[in-house]
């Protein structure tokens, strides 16, 4: 069984934005669209992570270094979409996605 704090995230119930990845959510109805907003972040990973990760893809099972880091990277780029949201008077966004690219061999973590 996993820890919800350790390998979840998003924001909880009490969240003063509403994120749905649906294209309306039941119950509220969209009085204006404000536009897009989105949250990045790149990170590299810890030597010892790929060094780990690297015997561990030799064996099997999960890589959990790259679990956590692939977790912490996506908390702080709904965060940082949280956050724009916010800050444009956006008290909702519709339609989220995450999206997990390389850049120059580094994850970058889009929403």
């Amino acid at each position: 069984m996993s820890n919800l704090d350790e390998y979840g995230g998003g924001p909880g119930a009490n969240a003063d934005v509403l994120v749905v990845t649906t294209n309306d959510a039941p119950g509220y109805r969209v009085d204006r669209v404000i536009g897009e907003v989105f949250g990045l972040t790149v990170r590299s990973r810890h030597l010892g992570t790929q060094i780990g990760a690297s015997f561990k893809s030799m064996l099997g099972g999960e890589l959990r270094g790259l679990t956590k880091t692939l977790v912490e990277s996506r908390n702080q780029a709904m965060e940082r979409l949280v956050e724009q949201a916010k800050a444009r008077g956006a008290n909702a966004v519709l339609m989220m996605r995450f999206d997990v690219t390389e850049a120059a061999g580094t994850p970058v973590h889009l929403i």
